[in-house]
């Protein structure tokens, strides 16, 4: 359904994979990948948000570079300069939202590492409204995010209990300041799900029930703060 394209990031370009919807809502979503790069299950992802009526832009965090080896992955994540992320993620957000199709507001999605990201992408742009982290998993203290940017923002939490559910440490501190900022929280626990249970291209870890709930309330939140 989707294509790459390049888009400008704060005088660079950058890549990302962007799928359009046959009937657009008006609303548009940045999906942050997981550690492993920009693969198919993330695009596959991008597609089903399309068919859901957003404008979806995959950015392309590792430029180029992907991986199914957990050890490669972990040692991408941990390599992942997060200024330029920044620089993405925000470049994705104003090039959606000069698309004559987004008419509505602008919100993130990610997963694992790509949570947190999505998370912290909403304190970047003046452009996103709402940000959704499933199971976030990359320290606060590389991102040093300002939370006091979230002031009419929102965030929805997705967590699994084998992350420690919602209250893990880094969950209870992100909604704590996005809180004390004037956003909202949604905070929601999927027991007995394992860590990366929405991705379906791995079956020792999906959990389709939680999938399913989580995708709608995803849905749901987005219509609510979109617009």
């Amino acid at each position: 359904m989707g294509d790459l394209v390049s888009y400008a990031s704060n005088g660079g370009t950058s890549d990302g994979y962007l799928a359009e919807p046959a009937a657009p809502n008006g609303r548009a979503v940045i999906l942050i990948q997981e550690w492993w790069g920009l693969v198919g299950h993330i695009t596959d992802v991008a597609d089903r948000f399309a068919a859901a009526g957003y404008v979806t832009l995959a950015p392309d965090l590792y430029h180029g570079v992907k991986t199914s080896e957990p050890d490669e992955a972990g040692k991408l994540m941990m390599g992942l300069a997060m200024d330029q992320a920044a620089k993405d993620m925000a470049g994705a957000a104003a090039y959606l939202a000069a698309l004559p199709e987004v008419t509505a507001g602008v919100g993130t999605v990610g997963f694992c590492m790509g949570g947190s990201l999505a998370l912290w992408s909403a304190t970047l742009s003046p452009h996103i409204k709402a940000a959704v982290g499933f199971y976030p998993a990359v320290p606060w203290e590389r991102m040093s995010p300002q939370w006091t940017n979230y002031a009419g923002k929102a965030a929805q939490f997705h967590c699994s209990e084998e992350d420690g559910t919602s209250a893990a440490a880094g969950i209870q501190q992100a909604v704590a300041a996005i809180t004390a900022a004037g956003g909202t929280t949604e905070v929601y626990d999927y027991p007995g799900t394992h860590h990366a249970f929405f991705n379906d291209d791995r079956p020792e870890v999906y959990a389709p029930a939680a999938s399913a709930a989580a995708w709608d309330r995803t849905l749901a939140f987005l219509d609510t703060h979109l617009g």
